[in-house]
């Protein structure tokens, strides 16, 4: 199986090179330059009409969308490996539930706070009492985790998953945006296990672009 990864460093497609790096698989890795608008050139554009990172070509046929890649490599590569639950288990519809809440719905609000407070968007977009909305909705939202957290050391039970690794990349992202994991000590434990793996720092930290 021949598997093509259009990334870029620092980026949507930044969880993906890290599961690549968990799963240990062989994948060639392209590094666009988004400064340059590589990813909005015709030949990127026949690949993913969207203009946007990632996007995984498996023999050829193209898969966007980070959640969804992710949970492809999980099904394809990450099952024999310990990653990913079997297919008709109980624990993948508790993988595909939590790695798809997190890029919907606590994603959502992401942006919400984004557009509302960040100094990357629009500034006519600026409006303090929503990002003050959305920040007591994603604090709700990280109790919801905690309170799951508290259950088992990680989202599947007791070993670490690309069910974490998707998740938690989504709420290391919003620290970047301004969200506090403060109060939540479940999350923040686990946020620690996550990012103590190697494949973190090889990929978030910069060690290496590639898998």
């Amino acid at each position: 199986m021949s598997l093509k990864l259009f990334a870029a460093p620092m980026s949507s497609a930044t969880p993906v090179v890290n599961a690549i790096a968990e799963l240990g698989i062989d994948c060639e890795i392209v590094m666009l330059d988004l400064s340059s608008r590589e990813q909005k050139q015709p030949a990127y554009l026949a690949v993913n009409p969207h203009g946007v990172v990632p996007t995984l070509v498996v023999d050829g046929t193209p898969l966007f969308e980070a959640v969804e890649i992710m949970q492809w490599l999980g099904d394809r590569h990450g099952v024999e490996r310990g990653l990913w639950p079997a297919a008709d288990t109980p624990a993948r519809l508790v993988a595909l539930s939590w790695t798809s809440w997190a890029y919907v719905s606590y994603g959502a609000l992401i942006n919400v706070l984004n557009f509302s407070q960040s100094p990357h968007a629009d500034a006519r977009l600026h409006h303090p009492p929503l990002a003050a909305e959305a920040l007591k909705q994603l604090d709700a939202a990280l109790g919801r985790l905690d309170a799951q957290l508290a259950k088992t050391p990680f989202l599947l039970g007791d070993a670490f998953s690309l069910a974490d690794l998707i998740v938690a990349s989504v709420v290391t992202y919003s620290t970047y945006c301004g969200v506090s994991v403060d109060g939540h000590a479940n999350v923040q434990r686990w946020l620690q296990a996550f990012q103590s793996r190697p494949a973190y720092s090889k990929t978030w930290m910069g060690e290496s672009a590639a898998a």
